[in-house]
């Protein structure tokens, strides 16, 4: 492909994606619902994590993960009760199920509590570093704190072979 026709390529994907028609029938949807950052950050990281099967149950599983945080996520995350995350018992989405999500609410409030947020883990560290490298970093934060072993399936690490394409979403 020469440059004319992949920038025609890309203009057609542009075309395709960047409109508000697409945004109603994808994931992408969940996180922009929120005007907070953090709220955006979180939204748009749990709908990622369960990026795979069928959109429409993406879209329904993400708004109810939202729903059980109160439509507030920043908020829940820094805020939640050991009864707030007894409310997700029977949340499942494949092999995503409510352990892992009381984990990920816990691992989130321990970024946001202790290393500045997301968007400062993910962040790559100084001019050597690329994003493969921020993703391992934010896979090994993200792991600090006492976790099941199944949960490690659900945040890939590029270091290690991965594409990483949800957590790159």
């Amino acid at each position: 492909m020469n440059k004319k026709e992949l920038k025609e390529f890309l203009d057609e994907k542009v075309i395709q994606y960047n409109n508000p028609d697409f945004i109603d029938s994808d994931p992408i949807q969940i996180p922009h619902q929120f005007s907070v950052k953090e709220d955006i950050e979180i939204a748009g990281f749990l709908a990622a994590t369960i990026a795979w099967g069928n959109r429409k149950m993406i879209i329904n599983n993400s708004h109810k993960m939202i729903d059980l945080m109160g439509n507030s996520p920043y908020d829940f995350v820094l805020n939640h009760s050991e009864e707030d995350l007894a409310n997700f018992d029977g949340f499942v989405h494949r092999t995503f199920n409510a352990d892992d999500f009381k984990f990920f609410i816990q691992s989130l409030k321990n970024i946001y509590q202790n290393h500045g947020g997301l968007e400062a883990v993910l962040q790559p560290k100084d001019k050597a570093d690329n994003y493969q490298h921020a993703i391992h970093h934010f896979k090994q934060v993200f792991f600090e704190i006492p976790h099941q072993p199944r949960t490690l399936k659900h945040v890939s690490d590029p270091l290690k072979g991965s594409a990483s394409k949800r957590i790159n979403m």
